[in-house]
């Protein structure tokens, strides 16, 4: 039982390092849940007669193995984007971005916009890392056929970023102080948003059980031995 419960404590040792990021050499998913509470300060949307709205939405991140290029996909509920969606005027969106610095949760700090998706700045150029001629493409969000929302996807490439570059960026968003913003006529700083988390890879914690049996396995041995 000892030799047990001290396999089982190696394997929560290992395992504290890869909850926060899988190593730099390889792919890395972020998940971002997208709220009103996480906004500084946070927001309370109400419709222009002063009725509660609601606003959330999710958002999946993938950093390539590379670490030059950042896609996403994002669903948002509750929020206009076409501003014809519903006829209350505060819920329309202006504009959503990745906003990223030194500042994380919690800190009651804003971090500035480093790459925005829809309405201004518009940055997914969709440049290679070779810097060549963008595509032309200005808007990363479709809305929704029926209902109030849309999704949003796009590609942040190295050299892109509004007065930054994602390869400048890097350290910000690996540290988790990196979030997507949605912006609203009536939450023209933002009125939801979401922390890029960093969700472990499956095939971290596959090394990590192959190893415990591993030592396992060695264990046994030397008991026999």
């Amino acid at each position: 039982m000892l030799a047990v419960r001290r396999l089982v404590q190696m394997g929560a040792v290992l395992l504290v390092p890869l909850a926060a990021g899988p190593l730099s050499a390889q792919q890395m998913t972020f998940f971002a849940n997208i709220t009103n509470s996480q906004e500084v300060p946070p927001t309370h949307p109400t419709t222009v007669a002063g009725a509660p709205r609601i606003s959330f939405g999710t958002a999946t991140f993938v950093l390539n193995a590379a670490h030059t290029q950042l896609s996403f996909n994002a669903t948002v509920f509750g929020l206009d984007f076409t501003h014809s969606q519903s006829a209350d005027p505060n819920d329309d969106l202006l504009n959503a971005h990745i906003h990223s610095g030194p500042n994380g949760p919690g800190s009651g700090l804003n971090n500035p916009v480093a790459w925005g998706f829809h309405g201004s700045p518009f940055n997914d150029l969709f440049l290679d890392n070779a810097n060549t001629v963008p595509s032309g493409l200005t808007d990363d969000c479709t809305a929704f056929a029926t209902g109030v929302g849309g999704t949003c996807s796009g590609v942040w490439n190295l050299l892109e970023g509004n007065n930054t570059t994602l390869q400048a960026q890097l350290p910000n968003i690996l540290a988790g102080n990196a979030y997507i913003n949605f912006h609203t006529v009536q939450f023209a700083g933002g009125e939801i948003r979401g922390y890029l988390t960093a969700v472990p890879e499956p095939s971290a914690y596959a090394l990590v059980g192959t190893g415990l049996v591993g030592l396992a396995a060695l264990r046994m041995r030397r008991r026999r031995a």
